[in-house]
């Protein structure tokens, strides 16, 4: 089958010969249509060996049941979440890390749900009921970002968004942005929670912008900074830094059950996926390259073509 690598050159990726997957057990193989890129692929993409293969979200239909008969049977569209390796013709995962796209749900607005969606959500859910509390989200305009922004305004937060530059801005506030910024230059310090996706600096600054007893998430390093901050900006405030990463997550909290909650929000018009371009997969490079300059406002979906 056909697969993206990483070339360890220029070229970043490019598509390639490989084996065929292996199913297990309780795994299913899906014939793969459609994959979404986020941030922290591009950065292993960087830095990897060539025939190194990316790829944690997909979407595509069921080719092949689990041999232990769970999960959904042949033919039925699902999207999901693997560990790696999904950007490809065919993928074995476990049925725990896929759902079933509902009708009216394309390949493409599936693959663009599972790693930024599942992210934001259950960051979210580690503040606890966020009802009339103040949420502060860096990296606003970024995959994560737009779904945080529109979930925690839905939590009934009251949400602050950070961007990089005026432009990515753009259409946030309709999302349920109530603040944004571009940089946290001007940002009065007080929120109950933090989500930071860039490192360095601004984590720095996170520290004396959250509340007392409130808590920082920290998700990225997107400016690949290393952090220096004072702990008496910190300490003092009895508030929480807690690091999350959602593939770490999935064995212990198998993520079924939230992603059919995202994928029926979505149906239902109450979440968007803000899919900023669809191209082929053979354009793969490209669109790395527009992400890595921060050209792209939201999900790069690649369609994976016959």
């Amino acid at each position: 089958m056909r697969a993206i690598v990483a070339t360890g050159d220029a070229d970043l990726v490019g598509v390639a010969q490989v084996p065929m997957p292996t199913a297990g057990q309780d795994e299913v193989l899906v014939d793969v249509r459609a994959v979404s890129v986020n941030r922290g692929e591009l950065h292993r993409i960087l830095d990897a060996v060539p025939g190194w293969r990316p790829g944690w979200d997909f979407a595509g239909v069921i080719g092949e049941e689990a041999a232990s008969g769970a999960g959904p049977r042949a033919g039925t569209r699902v999207f999901g979440i693997a560990h790696g390796q999904s950007w490809a013709e065919h993928l074995a995962v476990p049925v725990r890390q896929l759902a079933v796209i509902p009708n009216g749900v394309s390949w493409e607005q599936a693959a663009a749900l599972p790693t930024a969606a599942l992210t934001a959500l259950r960051m979210l859910r580690l503040a606890g009921d966020l009802y009339g509390r103040t949420v502060l989200v860096t990296g606003a305009a970024g995959g994560v970002g737009r779904f945080a922004v529109q979930l925690a305004r839905a939590a009934g937060a009251k949400v602050t968004g950070i961007v990089g530059r005026p432009d990515r801005a753009y259409g946030l506030d309709a999302l349920g942005a109530d603040d944004l910024y571009v940089g946290m230059g001007g940002v009065t310090p007080g929120f109950d929670l933090i989500l930071e996706s860039a490192g360095g600096d601004s984590l720095a600054q996170a520290f004396t912008l959250v509340a007392p007893g409130g808590m920082i998430v920290s998700f990225g390093n997107s400016a690949r900074a290393t952090t220096r901050f004072s702990v008496s900006d910190f300490y003092p405030k009895q508030a929480i830094l807690r690091g999350y990463y959602v593939l770490d997550d999935l064995d212990d909290d198998p993520p079924s059950d939230d992603l059919s909650d995202l994928v029926a929000r979505y149906a239902l018009g109450t979440l968007r996926a803000g899919i900023a371009t669809v191209v082929d997969w053979r354009e793969a490079e490209a669109a790395l390259r527009d992400l890595c300059a921060r050209r792209l406002p939201g999900k790069t979906v690649l369609r994976v073509s016959a």
